[in-house]
């Protein structure tokens, strides 16, 4: 069995260079590749395209990554809580590409499953379908979408084994699954890595021939974005 081991966020992050494009699973805070996010930042790579649900939060995820300005193009489905983002994008420093969060997750989809393009009824008829092909399904009008292409994917797992095996726990699925295997190079960075045959297969989300890198990540946060709390009575 071909182990996709490597030894750490060092190695795993290998290749990635300015002006690539990458996909960072996660939603918010929820499920995000913290060592790698981190390990991007002192890497001090530009001229990034990201394409993530949206960037986190100011001081934390893709947030880190806003603020060293190196990413160029963020490609999402929100801007969420994360007010440099919001600023860079009004002021026009940074070029974002606003798309429909299911029309975003099938993008991943599709590439991952090497689908070039589908049919939507996702934003026709608004500025997300500008200059797109679009046709007529069962008396509904749709929206002609493209594969994402991306140079990288980095995802977050719960475990993982050498193989490059994963599964994911809860929510921290999101788009974690539909990003892994849908890049050139598919990195898994998980909390926990077991030998090969170790997990059930019946409880596999992501098969490791959809991982190219899988390692053990260390001093996950977990930070909450918005904790909400119900008053004590």
């Amino acid at each position: 069995m071909i182990s996709r081991k490597v030894n750490n966020v060092k190695e795993a992050l290998e290749g990635i260079q300015d002006g690539q494009t990458i996909m960072l699973g996660g939603f918010g805070l929820c499920g995000i590749p913290e060592n790698s996010i981190a390990e991007l930042v002192r890497k001090n790579v530009t001229y990034l395209t990201c394409i993530s649900n949206n960037a986190g939060v100011d001081d934390f995820g893709l947030g880190l990554l806003l603020k060293k300005r190196q990413i160029k193009k963020m490609i999402s489905s929100y801007v969420g809580e994360n007010a440099e983002f919001e600023r860079q994008m009004l002021s026009g420093e940074l070029d974002v590409e606003l798309t429909p969060q299911g029309t975003l997750a099938e993008k991943c989809r599709a590439a991952q499953a090497g689908i070039p393009a589908f049919f939507t009824p996702a934003g026709y008829g608004t500025e997300v379908a500008e200059g797109k092909e679009t046709r007529e399904f069962n008396g509904k009008m749709h929206v002609m979408e493209l594969a994402y292409k991306a140079d990288f994917s980095i995802v977050k797992a719960w475990k993982g084994d050498e193989a490059g095996n994963l599964i994911f726990k809860g929510t921290a699925r999101n788009f974690n699954s539909c990003m892994a295997g849908a890049a050139k190079i598919t990195i898994a960075e998980v909390e926990e890595l077991v030998p090969a045959g170790t997990l059930n297969p019946n409880e596999i989300h992501i098969p490791g021939i959809m991982v190219n890198r899988i390692f053990q990540g260390e001093k996950f946060e977990k930070r909450i974005e918005q904790r909400t709390v119900r008053q004590r009575s």
